[in-house]
């Protein structure tokens, strides 16, 4: 039986290799791997988080807070060693601990890769500091780590270590390499309880088309017999049932499946600008319509019609000018990135740009 498995899933794969040479011959974009652009639901990353108690500093904690002072509290009775209240019940005013100084509340996260991880595992967490001025020579005694759901008490992993600053400008955010060690499993099933399983675009090839074109390669090769078993749910999302042949075998089916070629997608128009670093990253389709741009002592004309100013020629024989063009003539002009990031801006809120504008 696992022979005759075997071979039919190498003739599904020979006939779709088949249909791949036969497309190729009627379309000359190239091609991709759905890996590249796709990725299987359940297989991504969580993020476990909780608070911990930084010690250590010197003289760089957080006094006489009232936070603070309760975390300390409850850690030192966990250990054995309770300290006496006074004040009104559950105020937290904890008057041995009100001038210690070299503690600091802190939160903590820690990412579990899309592969999961197991108890014992080690991950690197990142601390952030609640209070305090500095985190410089501390050491996170403790935290229990919890899971995204608020709902589920389960201490997924447990983090202390020594604290690295990798930027003594920001003296209240550091990291701990391998110091959040994992206390149970992390796997997140990417097949349900009735066999199916869910393709997503990644966000910058997700769109309609793309979906549809994806779900159309896999229909072809795995659902001809059964073209119901698999549909394209909207622009991100493509859910299909697992064949029979490959129900004892998920995991071979979904390398089969990302391993397939799909014709090379192409994203919508986009203009990238980080106005921190100053750059600005334009996609080759992205056009703009007829505007004349004035700012400060700068015009251009990017119109159809001649002016008075100087024009914007189209490119590659369209009838709008690319905003490379655009960019290129600002550049020449030796015009400040800033001011060519304003004038990208007004371009868009003019309605003029023909593409969609980011701003991170």
């Amino acid at each position: 039986m696992r022979t005759n498995q075997t071979t039919f899933r190498t003739l599904l794969m020979l006939v779709a290799a088949c249909g791949m040479f036969a497309s190729e011959a009627h379309r000359a974009e190239g091609r991709t791997f759905l890996r590249n652009i796709c990725r299987v639901k359940g297989q991504e990353e969580n993020v476990l988080r909780g608070l911990g108690l930084v010690v250590g500093l010197n003289g760089t904690g957080e006094a006489n807070d009232a936070q603070t002072m309760r975390a300390l509290s409850r850690a030192m009775e966990i250990m054995g060693s309770p300290t006496p209240q006074s004040g009104l019940p559950g105020s937290g005013n904890f008057e041995e601990l009100k001038k210690i100084k070299n503690v600091s509340l802190v939160w903590v996260t820690a990412s579990v890769p899309a592969t999961g991880a197991r108890r014992g595992d080690k991950l690197d967490c990142n601390i952030s500091a609640i209070n305090g001025k500095s985190l410089q020579g501390g050491r996170l005694a403790f935290a229990a780590l919890k899971g995204p759901n608020v709902q589920d008490e389960r201490v997924y992993a447990l983090a202390e270590g020594a604290i690295h600053l990798d930027d003594l400008a920001q003296p209240l955010v550091g990291r701990i390499h391998n110091g959040c060690q994992m206390e149970e499993d992390v796997f997140t099933p990417f097949v349900d309880n009735e066999g199916w399983i869910t393709l997503i675009l990644e966000r910058n090839h997700a769109n309609f088309q793309t979906a549809t074109d994806v779900a159309g390669i896999i229909r072809q090769t795995y659902f001809q017999q059964n073209p119901g078993d698999i549909e394209a749910l909207n622009a991100a999302n493509i859910r299909m049932k697992i064949p029979k042949i490959y129900s004892d075998d998920p995991v071979d089916f979904i390398s089969s499946l990302l391993d397939m070629q799909s014709y090379t997608p192409e994203p919508e128009a986009r203009v990238v600008i980080n106005e921190r670093t100053g750059s600005i990253v334009i996609s080759g389709d992205v056009q703009i319509g007829d505007v004349v741009v004035s700012h400060r002592n700068i015009v251009v004309d990017a119109a159809k019609q001649v002016t008075p100013f100087t024009a914007l020629d189209p490119q590659d024989g369209t009838d709008s000018p690319k905003l490379t063009a655009l960019v290129d003539a600002l550049t020449a002009l030796k015009v400040p990135t800033a001011d060519a990031i304003d004038i990208i801006k007004n371009i868009e809120r003019s309605g003029k740009l023909h593409g969609r504008l980011i701003i991170e």
